[in-house]
């Protein structure tokens, strides 16, 4: 028997004019993940903040447990069992202190906490939360020397600890690779055993599949469209949210017959088959393929990062074999790597000086920059790419994950390129945000060639001319984006046959 742990109905809310919740109707079951879709603007922020305390609801309902739920603060919805582990990871965990620490933190910190704590005590505590979450760290290790995927599970289990009867996870695998997201995988499945009722905010197809039991998607403050565990329809769910097919893009796909980068007879790695590609002129090819498909050894073999086991490369014609990523810059080949926050952000840096960064040369007189120039041109390009911030100088860490993404993206169109290579660049975006950084991409491809390389089908989709599909390290299928048979790229990418 199913058991409702979480009933909203008709809730409503409004800053000034701007109605956000037009009338919300939703339920979150025991021991069943409910992913929650919608585009930049949808209201689903607002609807997690009028859950967790943050806001006050204008009219409707809220029932926990059976009992009417109207939380005033963040903490009295915490007393409550409604716990969220934020987007910004570092929004659960105090990085300056230690696993155990951050593990009893919020049991420390209670009215009835006692003034002294033996250290002994507090780690044999941290120890029993870890082990009943799966977690293996040392609890003595500080939180800031541990990756995103161990901060991440430790933001969980810290929320974890207040037993919660809803937990909301916002766009827990932005930052994650995909052999750390299946640890999350795993946690959220031992959560689900446990029947807590999970929110999962994401748009992301492998995510989706993986973990939902229902998806329900959200359109301009309301409910566009629920979908139940005998019928979990993304397609359908993306055209809820969005209004619209996935595959009815306002993509006019360009034909070009002007090759920039010419792959002749590649194999990734040894014994992986060999396969041919042409990148041409005003071209935006996406490159997609499951985990272990081959797309970031292609990414990095373009860049010089690594050596293919053989074939060759040409750049307008000319032999091509960069021996590191300098030597790819210098030959105008750039690529924006995908985990901004460990590949890309240098989070002492402001906007301009990481947007600036591999190009600091270019703004430089003999040893000094030109700091007024680099500035302007930052500032330039924040406006052309819609970065949303108060100034150049600005930290990096003062913008949302969309926006530190635009950032990076900007930091390799600021100075023109022949090949521009973009591995993951929608990670951790909404939808918005990734709307806004495709049509910059697509607006300055003319004088390049434009790689994208990506895991999910509709962010391809809404950026190519042309898809190409890699399987276990070859080419199995090039589409023009147009009319595109969802059923065949599907089995392409999965290696089964089309229905």
């Amino acid at each position: 028997m199913t058991t409702t742990v979480l009933t909203i109905e008709g809730v409503r809310k409004s800053f000034g004019r701007n109605e956000v919740l037009k009338g919300i109707d939703l339920a979150l079951n025991a021991g069943s993940v409910t992913v929650l879709m919608g585009a930049n603007g949808a209201g689903k922020s607002t609807l997690v903040k009028a859950i967790c305390g943050i806001h006050s609801v204008d009219a409707g309902d809220m029932n926990l447990g059976g009992a009417s739920y109207a939380p005033a603060t963040a903490a009295e919805a915490l007393s409550q069992g409604v716990v969220a582990v934020h987007q910004n990871i570092d929004d659960g965990v105090i990085p300056d202190l230690d696993v155990a620490t951050n593990l009893m933190l919020d049991q420390l910190t209670k009215a009835d906490a006692k003034t002294f704590v033996r250290d002994r005590v507090l780690r044999e505590q941290a120890k029993e939360i870890a082990k009943s979450m799966g977690l293996k760290m040392d609890v003595r290790v500080r939180v800031s020397d541990l990756g995103v995927a161990d901060r991440q599970m430790i933001a969980i289990a810290r929320a974890m600890a207040h037993s919660p009867k809803v937990l909301i996870l916002d766009e827990p695998t932005s930052s994650l690779s995909a052999s750390e997201a299946d640890r999350l995988f795993a946690l959220i499945d031992r959560l689900r055993d446990q029947g807590v009722a999970v929110l999962y905010i994401s748009h992301r197809m492998s995510d989706i599949r993986r973990v939902a039991n229902r998806i329900i998607s959200m359109r301009d403050g309301q409910v566009s469209g629920v979908f139940e565990q005998d019928n979990l329809d993304y397609e359908g769910a993306v055209t809820a949210m969005l209004g619209h097919k996935m595959t009815e893009v306002n993509i006019v796909p360009k034909v070009s017959n002007a090759p920039v980068l010419q792959i002749e007879n590649l194999s990734l790695k040894s014994n992986w088959p060999a396969f041919d590609l042409t990148a041409n002129e005003g071209e935006v090819i996406a490159v997609t393929g499951l985990l272990g498909s081959g797309k970031s050894q292609l990414a990095d073999i373009i860049f010089g990062l690594r050596k293919p086991a053989s074939g060759t490369m040409k750049i307008d014609g000319k032999p091509y074999n960069p021996a590191n990523a300098s030597a790819a810059i210098d030959a105008g080949v750039f690529m924006s790597p995908k985990d901004r926050g460990n590949n890309a952000v240098v989070g002492a840096f402001n906007i301009s000086d990481n947007m600036s960064l591999p190009f600091l040369r270019a703004f430089s007189h003999f040893s000094f920059i030109n700091g007024r120039q680099q500035r302007r041109a930052a500032t330039e390009m924040i406006s052309q790419i819609g970065v949303v911030c108060q100034s150049e100088e600005d930290s990096i860490g003062t913008l949302s994950g969309g926006n530190q993404q635009k950032v990076m993206i900007g930091r390799w169109l600021l100075k023109p390129s022949r090949v521009l290579l973009l591995d993951e660049p929608f990670q951790g975006v909404d939808i918005g945000a990734r709307r806004d950084i495709g049509r910059h991409i697509r607006e300055t491809a003319a004088k390049r060639t434009t790689i994208v390389f990506v895991a999910e089908i509709d962010e391809a989709i809404e950026i190519a001319d042309r898809i190409v599909v890699l399987n276990e390290g070859n080419i199995v299928g090039e589409h023009t984006n147009q009319n595109i048979n969802l059923g065949a790229l599907v089995a392409q990418i999965t290696g089964e046959k089309a229905a």
